[in-house]
């Protein structure tokens, strides 16, 4: 009978044992929206209520579904109430996936729709947050910036400023989470990339790994009694890493869990097909390879490690010779030339060498046990990532720079075989949450991209009274200079704030040093995207007084309802870049302006347009720029998305 009572205290209704679980909990969430809701002020959605009845039936079957809901549909707070109250009932947390790291701190604000469930509903939600890996400080990366120099004296006050048990962990016994990238709000982009974790930090065999703030912060998210909120790129870590780090005798990233969600789930084959990707790097297969020259070891051993080590630095000149930079890309094009090929392929016989010497050395046990499993772990992960080039029509590979270090990155041109193994073959309730998730009414496209045979579906549209709340402007004008004298006419006006998107970072750039030099732009408060942590950025966005922000990379889930945004300006339409991602899907189709280029732009321009009216009160203007706005069949497709009164400008 005790254990009755306490398992109906965990749910804010009254649980009866004997009937099923989700059909209380729907009755519950009924009320919710029907009646608690509406008494404490707020308006009742029926585009909401539907969404609730649509996913009780994904809960109890425990399949994959498509929620398509517009702005204003409330849809956030529907998959919360569920996936909290089912990771109660089930004793697993469920996982909330959202696109990057600046939805998560939307979702988790103070003001957000967390805060609104234990305000309105008395509900209080355990919510921990698993960050990215690249969202923590490296103890080993700041031990090398920090200094006295002006330029290293912002690291070495971090470096004072670290908990106690860092510098003294023999002395101290209470842990906690520490050294996220919000904790440095101040930091830009660049400043980060200095003391932040990367790819090619060996965790395993660091000293520092069991004070370091990202491991903390695990042994903290793993122990959610609720949710755990993290990233699309994080899921699919944790999705694709989870046998290797068995192997490993590592924890998986993620605790098992009861449901997974992915807000803005369109985006989700970008982030696995960025999880499976391998990156290569000479240096760092230098620094792995050496370690087995540590003690007394066979000649045949080390003359292995020396001749790959050679083929390793031959490898990266061809690579080196054979990329091309991409224009507003990080990323520089790699021609996969014969001699290139071939050096490919000397380079895998000699690690293929090292990997036959192991062999016989681990038989004489001369090598560290631990030492060699690493070893063994990464020469697995690249001959892994080398065979991928035995079917160059199914790779997308291209080079690029990280500190000064050329970068050879590889990835699968196919996840969906992958993503339909591992993640939608499990019997577990999968949503899939966006305003946009379908095409031509139609959600084949998605499924069939992600590997999704079995799913349900609906689409709600927005509430909202866009004829009356918007006005919308297109423009033809390429001109920098025009351009930056329409932004400045439109701050001029103090309507409120504005929100400018581009498509890259190098477009940002091209503004940014216009308006540096022209005067009048000084009594502008200008925030800009890498000047500080994103959600910092937000914050100063939303509760200033006429404060502009101009991005990048927020072009979904930013949520600034009032006057604080009431004007969004696309710098220009955000068509894909040339980069060798967007370049292997447009040599695979038959008509690459439509099939890939058009679905691509239409897409962001309509999550660009819905950052402007997130409430039923707010009203602003859209202005969009675009020289292919002078094609007729692209402006009647930007059309589309805009309210049919909406005025049309060109100029």
């Amino acid at each position: 009978m005790e254990a009755i009572t306490a398992l109906t205290t965990t749910y804010p209704f009254a649980f009866d044992p004997a009937a099923p679980f989700l059909e209380q909990a729907s009755d519950w969430i009924a009320d919710v929206f029907y009646d608690i809701l509406p008494e404490a002020g707020f308006e009742t959605r029926d585009e909401q209520i539907f969404m609730a009845f649509q996913l009780e039936r994904a809960y109890k079957e425990k399949r994959t579904i498509f929620a398509e809901a517009g702005v204003g549909t409330g849809k956030t707070l529907v998959y919360l109430l569920y996936a909290a109250l089912h990771a109660r009932y089930t004793r697993k947390p469920a996982v909330i996936a959202c696109a990057d790291e600046s939805l998560i701190e939307q979702l988790v604000k103070p003001e957000g729709d967390i805060a609104k469930i234990a305000r309105y509903l008395d509900l209080n939600i355990d919510v921990r947050l698993g960050k990215s890996q690249d969202q923590y400080l490296c103890l080993n990366k700041l031990e090398e910036v920090r200094g006295a120099g002006e330029e290293e004296q912002v690291f070495q006050e971090i470096y004072e400023e670290l908990p106690p048990f860092v510098h003294f962990p023999d002395t101290l016994q209470a842990f906690y989470p520490y050294g996220s990238r919000k904790d440095y709000p101040e930091l830009d982009d660049k400043q980060w990339d200095r003391v932040g974790w990367d790819v090619f930090q060996d965790c395993l065999i660091c000293p520092r790994r069991h004070r370091c703030g990202q491991t903390l912060s695990r042994d903290h998210y793993r122990k959610a009694t609720d949710l755990i909120v993290c990233s699309h790129d994080f899921y699919m870590e944790h999705v694709w890493t989870f046998e290797a780090r068995k192997r490993e005798g590592q924890l998986p990233l993620l605790p098992e869990h009861s449901s997974v969600v992915f807000d803005e789930g369109h985006l989700l084959e970008t982030a696995a097909q960025s999880a499976l990707t391998y990156k290569l790097k000479h240096s760092a297969f230098e620094s792995i390879v050496v370690r087995l020259l540590e003690g007394e070891v066979r000649e045949s051993l080390a003359l292995a490690v020396e001749r790959s080590i050679e083929r390793s630095d031959d490898l990266f000149e061809l690579l080196a010779r054979y990329s091309t930079p991409v224009p507003a890309s990080e990323r520089s094009e790699l021609r996969l030339a014969d001699d290139l090929m071939a050096g490919v392929d000397r380079f895998r016989a000699a690690v293929d060498a090292i990997e036959e010497e192991i062999v016989f050395e681990s038989g004489m046990f001369s090598l560290d046990e631990y030492q060699l499993r690493i070893v063994e772990e990464h020469l697995e992960m690249m001959q892994t990532a080398l065979a991928l080039f035995r079917n160059p029509q199914q790779l997308i590979c291209w080079t690029q720079d990280d500190s000064g270090d050329l970068t050879l990155v590889l990835m699968p041109k196919k996840v969906k075989e992958i993503l339909n193994e591992r993640v939608f073959s499990k019997k577990m309730p999968i949503i899939f949450s966006s305003a946009t998730l379908s095409a031509e009414q139609s959600f084949d496209y998605i499924a069939d991209s992600l590997g999704v045979s079995d799913y349900l579906s609906f689409s709600v549209a927005s509430p909202y009274d866009y004829e009356r709340s918007m006005n919308a402007s297109l423009h033809t004008e390429t001109s920098v200079a025009a351009k930056t004298d329409y932004v400045l006419e439109a701050l001029r006006r103090r309507e409120g704030g504005s929100l400018l998107l581009f498509p890259s970072r190098e477009e940002l750039d091209i503004f940014r040093a216009e308006a540096d030099s022209r005067a009048e732009f000084a009594e502008f408060p200008m925030l800009y995207e890498g000047d500080a942590e994103i959600s910092r950025l937000i914050s100063e966005f939303q509760n200033g007084t006429y404060v502009n922000l101009c991005a990048v990379t927020l072009w979904e889930g930013l949520d600034v309802p009032g006057d604080s945004l009431n004007h969004v300006i696309v710098w220009e339409l955000p068509f894909p870049p040339n980069d060798p991602v967007f370049a292997a899907k447009r040599r695979e189709s038959a008509d690459p302006f439509g099939e890939v280029d058009m679905p691509h732009m239409l897409l962001r321009l309509r999550q660009g347009i819905g950052r402007l009216i997130r409430t039923s009160g707010d009203s602003g203007r859209v202005s969009i720029f675009g020289q292919a706005i002078q094609q007729q069949n692209v402006r009647e497709r930007i059309g589309s998305l805009l309210p049919v009164s909406a005025a049309k400008e060109n100029e």
